[in-house]
C-alpha cells in the first residue's frame, strides 16, 4: 500500500513536470517511440566520470557498472529538490525494501544520479542518510564534468532546464542498465513494480562472491 500511494505521488508530480517540458505532451508519442526502439534494441550508455560513490576510488559509468556486476535501476536527482525527486526517493525505498524482500540483493541494485554540479559527494552520502538507503542495495553519484553530464542525460531521455531560486525542472523515469552498460528498458515512474519483475528475469545470476557479501549483510541486520 505505501508503494503504491509513493506511485501515485510520484506519477501526480511527474505528470506536472511532464507536460511542461514536452509542450502539453506533443513529445510523449516520440518518446514512447524511444523506449519501445530501446526495449528492441538496447543502447550502450555514455562512459562519464562519476564522482561520490563511498569506497570506491573516482572512476566512470560503464567501469563502475562492470565493477558492481548487477543489473542497475537508475533515476536522476538532486539533493535540494523537495517535489518530483523526493517522491521518486520515496519510491526507491520501497523498491530498495522489495529487492530485500526478493532476495535480488546480490543481483539487482539501485543507483541515484545526481545532476546538479553542486552536489558534492558529502551532500550525497547525507541525502542517503536522509533516505535511509542501505549502501548495499542503494548507491548515489554525481555526474561532475559537464560534457559527460550532458552525455548521460540525453542518452536516458532526461530534460533539465534552470528553473527559479536555483532549481531546476526536470522529466523523470526509471531505467534498467545491464552490467556490460546497456540501457534496456525505461518505464514511466508509475511502473516500479513491474521494472522489479523484468529486473529479477534480466538480472545475471549472482557470483559466489556477492552472494556470500550478500549473506553477510543480510546476517549483519542491514538497515
Amino acid at each position: 500500500m505505501r508503494m503504491a500511494l509513493a506511485i501515485c505521488l510520484v506519477c501526480i508530480l511527474g505528470a506536472g513536470a511532464l507536460y511542461w517540458q514536452t509542450d502539453g505532451f506533443t513529445a510523449v508519442t516520440t518518446e514512447s517511440a524511444r523506449r519501445a526502439d530501446i526495449r528492441r534494441q538496447p543502447r550502450l550508455v555514455p562512459d562519464a566520470a562519476l564522482a561520490g560513490l563511498p569506497g570506491h576510488a573516482a572512476g566512470a559509468l560503464r567501469e563502475e557498472l562492470r565493477r558492481d556486476g548487477r543489473l542497475t535501476i537508475v533515476d536522476f536527482m538532486y539533493t535540494r529538490c523537495a517535489s518530483l525527486c523526493l517522491a521518486m526517493g520515496t519510491v526507491f525505498q520501497q523498491m530498495q525494501q522489495a529487492i530485500k524482500d526478493r532476495g535480488l540483493q546480490d543481483r539487482v541494485r539501485l543507483l541515484s544520479l545526481s545532476f546538479d554540479p553542486t552536489d558534492t559527494p558529502r551532500l550525497l552520502q547525507e541525502y542517503g542518510r536522509r533516505m535511509r538507503a542501505d549502501p548495499a542495495v542503494w548507491d548515489f553519484a554525481a555526474l561532475p564534468a559537464a560534457a559527460g553530464r550532458e552525455a548521460v542525460l540525453k542518452a536516458f531521455g532526461i530534460v533539465v532546464v534552470p528553473a527559479p531560486l536555483g532549481q531546476y525542472e526536470h522529466n523523470a523515469a526509471y531505467h534498467a542498465v545491464s552490467a556490460g552498460g546497456y540501457l534496456t528498458r525505461i518505464v514511466d515512474i508509475g511502473d516500479a513494480e513491474a521494472l522489479l519483475d523484468y529486473a529479477e528475469r534480466a538480472a545475471p545470476a549472482a557470483s559466489a562472491g556477492r552472494r556470500a557479501a550478500s549473506g553477510l549483510a543480510l546476517a549483519g541486520g542491514g538497515s
